[in-house]
Order: C-alpha cells, then structure tokens, then sequence
C-alpha cells in the first residue's frame, strides 16, 4: 500500500481506497462523483451531491446524499433533489416532504405530480383536503369525475400560489 496525492484536493490518499476520505474524488473503480461542503448547519453539510452508481462498492450500502441541500439517486434534506427524495422541499420520482413534486408526491402541504397526496394535492390522480386533477378524492376536489364548489372559493382565492394571473 503506498500514498498518493488526490488529483481534487492535493492530499494523501491510499492507493488502495476507492475515493478520496477529504473531498470524495473518485480514485479507482470511477463508480461516480461526491460533493461534500465542509461547512455545516445542524451537524449537516449544507450542501451534499452524490451521482453515479447507488451503491457504495468499498461497503455495498446504498449511497445517501444528506444536507441542507441534498442531491442524489436517494436524497434528504431541506431541498432534496433525487429518484427517491424526502425533505422539507422535495423533488423526485418518489417525493416526500412538507411539500413534495415528482412522479409520485406525499406532501403534508402541498403534493404536485401524477400521482399526489397532501392537503393540497394537484396532478393526475390525487388524495387531499383540496384536490385538483383528473381522478380526485377529496373533501373538496375538481377532477374529472367530481366537483365540488367549495374548490372553486380556494383555487380562485389562492389562484397566484399556483401561477395564476388575476
């Protein structure tokens, strides 16, 4: 085993490790790219990037962006971005969080995407309080199969929340 000079920071590395332990630059096996922040809020980096490969070849776990901002194949955070995302905003193919956009959406205040569930729920199939899409259950709801006046009174109040020009 011998050290080398990360190409990224100039540091020592061991020959043998997969990336680099100071900045995350791939050494051997080019499995992908890590970003870390070295500055941190509440024991998080701020902002955290994972791409490439999901799984960790040196571990075989699967490989989690973390951070205030997080993005990834599997993300968490303030702002997720990723395949599977969970944060307080949160975009993705599966998306959970206070508010929540992708192919499937769980959001506790809004939820967006073609299949959505929260208090606000817009997109194809939707669950929610207040529902806008083509097939909705809702106690309020305007979707392809029922209405509900009521919707109209929310929708038409809060129109610019949802890009709407008055």
């Amino acid at each position: 085993m011998a050290l080398i000079k990360c190409p990224e920071c100039d540091r020592d590395v061991s020959d043998q490790a997969m990336m680099c332990p100071h900045c995350g630059y791939p050494i051997r096996g080019g499995y992908g790219y890590e970003y870390r922040s070295e500055r941190e809020l509440f024991g998080l980096p701020l902002v955290h990037i994972i791409s490439g490969n999901r799984v960790n070849p040196a571990t075989g776990g699967l490989r989690v962006a973390k951070g205030i901002v997080a993005i990834g194949p599997v993300a968490v955070g303030g702002l997720a971005l990723g395949g599977v995302s969970v944060g307080v905003l949160s975009f993705g193919g599966l998306s959970l969080g206070l508010i929540a956009l992708g192919g499937a959406a769980l959001g506790i205040l809004l939820a967006a995407g073609g299949g959505a569930v929260g208090f606000v729920a817009l997109g194809g199939g939707v669950i929610g309080y207040y529902a806008l899409g083509g097939g909705g259950l809702a106690v309020h709801v305007l979707g392809g199969q029922a209405q509900t006046f009521d919707v109209f009174a929310f929708f038409g109040t809060h129109w610019r929340l949802f890009g709407g020009r008055r």
